[in-house]
Parts: C-alpha cells; structure tokens; sequence
C-alpha cells in the first residue's frame, strides 16, 4: 500500500491525472488505481513503463517510499 502511495504521489507531483498516465503507460486506468490503492502489485516491467510516463528514474518509486503521502 505504501508503494502504491508513493505512485500516486509522483504522479501528483508531476501533475497528471490517472487518465493521462494511464494513456501514456498504455495501461487501464482501473489498472492505475488499484496500482495507488495498493489493491495489486505490477511487474517491474510496467512499473519501468509508468516510470518512463512520468518521466522520473525506476529508483524514485523506492526513493523515500516511508515518506510517501497520500
């Protein structure tokens, strides 16, 4: 959950919307949000694909993660 938390959080920094992440990472937008609820894990493969949509390094997703907020 906390991981999902940290997803959200850059995604929000970044200022997307789960619709545009979504969208660039060619993923399902209910995919993206039961990534954030913490509901399923993804591979790192998807994650290296949203990683590449946000435009942040894989290692940001485990940079901080304790700090991550909602």
């Amino acid at each position: 959950m906390v991981f999902g938390r940290r997803v959200k959080y850059l995604r929000n920094q970044k200022g997307v919307s789960q619709k545009q992440l979504a969208f660039e990472a060619e993923l399902e937008i209910s995919q993206i949000s039961r990534i954030e609820r913490g509901v399923i894990n993804t591979s790192i493969g998807q994650l290296f694909i949203i990683s590449k949509a946000l435009d942040v390094p894989l290692e940001a997703f485990f940079t901080n993660i304790e700090t991550a907020v909602t």
